[in-house]
């Protein structure tokens, strides 16, 4: 069985304990779901809009359509 010397489970640790402080300060993940929500935001209101003026501009032809009929 192996067994660990003292200064080694102190370089071990040592090297969690950095991993953890970087893994804690790093934003990158957070910064991605950020720009993930805003985007899913901005296909909604571009949905929203799109279906509107369809409906708008349906109801412009069918009217310009009976007019010429």
């Amino acid at each position: 069985m192996y067994l660990r010397t003292g200064r080694q489970q102190n370089s071990q640790e040592a090297i969690v304990s950095q991993l953890l402080v970087r893994f804690q300060q790093d934003q990158s993940g957070a910064t991605a779901i950020e720009y993930g929500l805003i985007a899913a935001g901005i296909a909604v209101a571009i949905i929203a809009v799109v279906q509107g003026l369809g409906t708008n501009l349906n109801t412009t032809f069918s009217s310009v359509s009976s007019a010429i009929k």
